[in-house]
C-alpha cells in the first residue's frame, strides 16, 4: 500500500535528483566556457526514469551475498563529456549560448518538478487528515 502511495513520490526524487545533477553539470560548463581545452559535459536520465516507468515489476538484484537492492536504489544520471566535437581553436567546445539556454530549460523542469512534488505532499498529507476523521 504505501509503495503505492509514495512511487509518484520516489520518481519525482529521482527526476529532482536528476535535475539537479543536470544543473551542475550545465553550470560547470558555463564556468569554464574560457577553459581552454574544457570539453562540454551533459547528463542524460529522462530514459533511466522512463525505463524504471514502464517496468512496473521491482527487480532485486544482488550486488554482494549480503546485500539486496531494489532496483530504485540505484538510479545514477548518466555523465557524458563531448570529447568528439571542438568548435574553437583552443579545443573548447562549450557554446555559452546553448548552455545558458540549457540551464533556462533545466530550471524550468526543476521548477515544475518541485510543484508536482508539492502538490503530491499536499494529497498524501490530505488522505492522512480524511484517516483521523
Amino acid at each position: 500500500m504505501f509503495d503505492k502511495m509514495f512511487s509518484t513520490v520516489n520518481f519525482l526524487n529521482f527526476a529532482l535528483n536528476g535535475t539537479w545533477i543536470r544543473h551542475e553539470a550545465i553550470s560547470n560548463n558555463i564556468a569554464n566556457a574560457n577553459t581552454p581545452g574544457y570539453k562540454r559535459v551533459r547528463v542524460e536520465f529522462e530514459n533511466i526514469l522512463k525505463e524504471n516507468l514502464e517496468n512496473k515489476s521491482v527487480k532485486l538484484e544482488v550486488t554482494n551475498k549480503l546485500h539486496i537492492r531494489s532496483r530504485h536504489d540505484n538510479f545514477e544520471p548518466i555523465v557524458v563529456k563531448e570529447i568528439n566535437t571542438s568548435t574553437r581553436l583552443d579545443e573548447n567546445n562549450v557554446d555559452i549560448d546553448i548552455e545558458m539556454a540549457e540551464l533556462a530549460k533545466n530550471t524550468i523542469m526543476y521548477n515544475a518538478l518541485i510543484r508536482q512534488t508539492i502538490s503530491e505532499f499536499g494529497r498524501i498529507k490530505s488522505v492522512i487528515n480524511e484517516g483521523r476523521r
